[in-house]
């Protein structure tokens, strides 16, 4: 499975920090916003990686990221000259994903949560149909609302509704079958003039071949986009950390747990880090468990 991380737009919600430097590039706490997406799809098991940003961002996307050889994984950058919706990618990554199942993740979503890597190796297995996620929230009408029936299957998808058909907003996670390239490059853009990923979702719905996944109580989902939810996420990600000792979303552990990496590879990586940061991962390579999966 190939995934995707969207980390283009103009951050026009976090101005003026975003004036000059893309939004996933800000920090939540003690590391850069798009190494929580990264993660995830690292939690999943992908390993060929496609990030889609601004052309003004893509040199500093790379120098961040580099080709994802020191986390065992392979990066490649497009750029989305335009926001032209959240089905856009599946368009500006057609090549990329060469009609094989994919993943797509927000750059500005984080998720944390018991049981979430076994949720997303499972999906990851997808061959046919999609895969989308019902969280619920207080406030569904800022979001796009999946209503289920008694067995937890889809019945309706609405972007933003005015009133609300449930309290399960879809978060920025999406699993597809190798159509989505075709199925998005058949939609007409919406009265904002961007290809919906709702509208995405509702062919595969209306096929009978989209699959839900709850995300129970004990998983977090964050969405980093406006200057409230960037502190409330940084002080999440810091609250846990602190508490037990253990990092959110560290891109050399998930490689160096999941076989990705060996422990001198992660040693290497920890001495170029002169910080907490660095001294975490030194620790973690002198722990006998080796490359436990998490």
């Amino acid at each position: 499975m190939r995934g995707i991380i969207l980390a283009g737009g103009k951050g026009t919600r976090l101005h003026p920090l975003t004036h000059s430097v893309s939004k996933q590039l800000l920090p939540v706490y003690d590391k850069p916003m798009i190494y929580y997406p990264l993660s995830l799809l690292m939690l999943a098991g992908i390993r060929d990686i496609l990030v889609i940003s601004a052309p003004e961002s893509l040199e500093a996307f790379r120098a961040l990221l580099g080709d994802g050889r020191r986390w065992g994984l392979r990066f490649e950058f497009r750029e989305q000259s335009e926001p032209r919706g959240l089905a856009d990618a599946f368009l500006v990554g057609r090549d990329f994903i060469g009609g094989k199942p994919s993943c797509l993740i927000l750059g500005d979503n984080i998720f944390f949560g018991h049981g979430l890597p076994g949720q997303l190796r499972k999906c990851a297995r997808l061959k046919t149909g999609a895969i989308v996620f019902a969280y619920p929230v207080k406030d569904p009408e800022r979001y796009g609302v999946i209503e289920l029936d008694s067995r937890g299957r889809a019945v309706s998808i609405e972007e933003k509704p005015a009133k609300p058909r449930s309290h399960f907003a879809v978060p920025g996670l999406y699993f597809y079958d190798g159509r989505a390239s075709n199925f998005a490059a058949g939609l007409k853009p919406s009265a904002r003039g961007e290809i919906e990923i709702t509208d995405l979702n509702l062919v595969y719905l209306r096929r009978g071949e989209l699959r839900v996944e709850e995300m129970g109580r004990g998983t977090a989902w964050l969405d980093a986009g406006t200057h409230e939810s960037l502190l409330q996420a940084a002080n999440f990600v810091q609250a846990v950390e602190d508490r037990q000792g253990l990092m959110i979303s560290c891109p050399e552990e998930v490689a160096f747990r999941l076989g990705y990496i060996d422990v001198k590879r992660l040693r290497r990586l920890a001495e170029a880090i002169p910080n907490a940061y660095g001294e975490y991962l030194l620790r973690l390579s002198r722990e006998p468990m080796g490359g436990k999966k998490p």
